[in-house]
């Protein structure tokens, strides 16, 4: 059974805006190209018609997959959430206290993360470790290479 996943509003309207971008400009682009290549005669020696039936498939594989997560999405909107403690959307910046380094990470589902813009998942070490902490806290995070302890310098929901 497949499983609901949280998502911000603005995570939605992206993954909404990829979707109609692929139904309505990419998908009927990519039909005028198997037209035009169809047309230029012997299929089994047509590079052009393979390159064109193999961007069908991409593309149709893509839209299957969006209209699934659309209708699996679960819209959290973060301004709605208690903001004294980390939680869904929030930003925490973080200090490694054993590299003396400041982190600045934005809590996310995991069809928003993205490690190099910040936003980790929720469901991630490092998310999990942060949920329900508040500026002050210290989390310690066991990772392959060495154990992390994060002291929390703020919560804050942008």
């Amino acid at each position: 059974m497949l499983q609901k996943f949280p998502i911000t509003p603005d995570g939605y309207k992206k993954m909404q805006e990829e979707l109609g971008r692929l139904l309505k400009i990419e998908r009927p682009k990519n039909i005028r190209e198997i037209e035009e290549a169809r047309a230029h005669g012997d299929l089994s020696e047509n590079a052009e018609y393979d390159a064109a039936k193999a961007r069908q498939s991409f593309l149709e594989g893509r839209i299957i997959e969006l209209k699934q997560k659309v209708a699996l999405a679960q819209v959290i909107d973060p301004s709605t959430i208690n903001q004294s403690r980390a939680a869904f959307g929030a930003t925490v910046k973080v200090l490694d206290t054993g590299a003396d380094e400041q982190y600045v990470f934005t809590l996310v589902g995991v069809e928003e993360a993205d490690a190099k813009q910040g936003r980790i998942s929720i469901s991630s070490p490092v998310g999990r470790a942060l949920l329900g902490k508040e500026a002050g806290d210290t989390v310690t995070i066991k990772a392959p290479a060495r154990t992390i302890e994060y002291e929390i310098i703020e919560v804050s929901f942008v």
